[in-house]
């Protein structure tokens, strides 16, 4: 009778885990159909839904760490407990793994993301990475979450990542899959749409699966062209046959997305360490946007119970979701400006839909009826009831002389560089200020560094470098600001130009073909 009992009461134990577990299970679903729910392993090696849709989290998960427990927690410490509750296939051994390869020492900050004061905000300094800009944050660590979900779902094909480029992904997507096993990447970036520096890092990198396109159009061709190629069912089944499936690093990708979300909760959490602000104050979160991931990550943050008040979307001339903030309406037919900012150089805000659709109740058909529209027209308006809910948001826009002038008046005034987005995002804020006068403290995301865009800074800096060559201008950077030239720049100085391909934007397929030998 006794073992019986103990056995019931195992037996009860394991139901109740089960139960749990499956409580906690998060999966996810299209953003344009009600289809078949599948697990995170599978969102993130699939990169974008069967009907063009984007993969969302069927909730969002709230903290279950308080503010203060996480305050004392390293950057990967706080990761893993965010991502924990997003990736829920994946084993604690297997997610920590992944935590460990990613942030290690490719970055030269033991901190990771570190935050500096400087004229009245906090800059989140999320380019200490292998490529000096933000993207090395989600780039770092997919793929290995890309490779764990494979072996997870015993994939035996060869993953080729298809990545479109206005700048920054393309380099740190490249460093991140160079010589990854079972994989292969292909990046298309706008030939004349990237800095010189940008270039460079990307057409001198190494490795033997690795491949760079210049194509003639902008970031919203090229985008569209790996967009194509995503939904193009023959185009699947002819990889397959070959022994090949795709799959994307671009932002639209979950495993993207969900760890950008654990900056926002770490730079709150270590504001809170160093009693700049009390448990609970809500702060403001400044992000220069282009696609809409950096941002809609903090708006997940918030979603998932951390204290934010503003979620304060800079954009530069390309002013797209400035104009849809303001009016209810995205339009992006208009003309494409060329900016100093050029990561931000887009029309087409891929993430974006991820928030239409949350503000449109979760609703694919009313999701997939903009989605439509916008294809079809260029241009959408949402309706009142869905425009109110974006009251946690503010936009607005800087101009390239506004850029310029808030880089000088910053370093005038206190020795701090920042680079062109970061600007951006920081002349925004002062626009906010103005606007509101809300004196809640404020976090900027500085999402590069400044000898990324040497040029365009040490020109707003003072007219009199602009006749310098690129890396003369790297060395007195690092005079001005005291600070380090960082290895990313230091390696290509004398780096050989390895990719030097070229198409036209119609012959993107064409050109992924030949790559792979099929």
């Amino acid at each position: 009778v006794y073992a019986r009992m103990i056995k019931n009461y195992k037996s009860r134990l394991q139901r109740n885990e089960h139960g749990r577990k499956k409580n906690m299970e998060i999966l996810y679903h299209s953003t344009r159909t009600e289809g078949n729910p599948v697990t995170a392993s599978k969102a993130i090696l699939k990169g974008l839904a069967d009907d063009g849709g984007l993969f969302v989290p069927e909730r969002i998960p709230a903290l279950d760490r308080s503010l203060e427990e996480l305050s004392h927690m390293t950057y990967g410490e706080v990761a893993y407990e965010v991502m924990k509750l997003y990736f829920t296939d994946f084993t604690e051994e297997e997610l920590k793994g992944c935590i460990a390869r990613a942030y290690d020492s490719k970055f030269d900050t033991e901190v990771i993301a570190p935050l500096v004061e400087a004229d009245g905000a906090y800059y989140l300094e999320l380019f200490h990475g292998a490529t000096i800009a933000f993207k090395d944050m989600a780039l770092s660590i997919l793929p290995h979450l890309l490779t764990t979900s494979a072996r997870k779902n015993h994939v035996t094909k060869e993953i080729v990542i298809l990545t479109a480029t206005s700048g920054d992904t393309g380099k740190a997507a490249l460093s991140g899959f160079a010589d990854v096993e079972g994989t292969r990447i292909i990046v298309f970036y706008p030939k004349n749409g990237v800095s010189p520096i940008q270039e460079k890092q990307m057409v001198t990198q190494k490795g033997k699966n690795t491949y760079v396109v210049g194509i003639h159009g902008n970031f919203d061709d090229a985008q569209t062209g790996v967009k194509k190629m995503f939904a193009d069912k023959e185009l699947a089944a002819y990889m397959a046959e070959k022994g090949f499936q795709f799959s994307s690093a671009n932002s639209i990708n979950i495993g993207r997305l969900i760890p950008q979300v654990a900056y926002y909760v770490y730079a709150y959490v270590k504001l809170l360490e160093e009693e700049k602000i009390k448990a609970g104050e809500a702060v403001n979160f400044v992000v220069p946007t282009g696609n809409f991931g950096n941002i809609l990550a903090a708006f997940y943050a918030k979603q998932m119970g951390l204290p934010i008040h503003k979620l304060i979307c800079a954009s530069n001339e390309n002013k797209v979701l400035y104009d849809f903030f303001t009016t209810g309406t995205y339009d992006r037919n208009r003309e494409f400006m060329l900016t100093s900012s050029p990561s931000m150089d887009i029309l087409v805000s891929s993430n974006l839909e991820r928030l239409i659709y949350r503000i449109a109740g979760d609703d694919p058909d009313k999701n997939r009826e903009l989605m439509s529209e916008l294809k079809q027209d260029g241009r959408y308006t949402i309706t009142e009831e869905m425009k109110a809910q974006l009251a946690d948001f503010y936009g607005n826009y800087a101009s390239e002389e506004e850029t310029a002038r808030t880089i000088h008046d910053l370093y005038d005034k206190t020795g701090y560089v920042i680079d062109t987005h970061t600007a951006v995002a920081s002349c925004v804020y002062k626009k906010y200020l103005k606007d509101t006068g809300d004196a809640s403290v404020s976090v900027i995301a500085s999402t590069a560094s400044p000898y990324k865009f040497t040029r365009s800074v040490m020109k707003a800096i003072d007219e009199k470098y602009d006749h310098m060559s690129d890396f003369d201008l790297v060395d007195r950077l690092s005079e001005i600001s005291g600070t380090a030239v960082p290895r990313a720049i230091e390696e290509i100085r004398t780096a050989p130009v390895l990719h030097d391909h070229v198409c036209d934007k119609t012959e993107m397929k064409q050109t992924v073909l030949e790559f792979l030998g099929i």
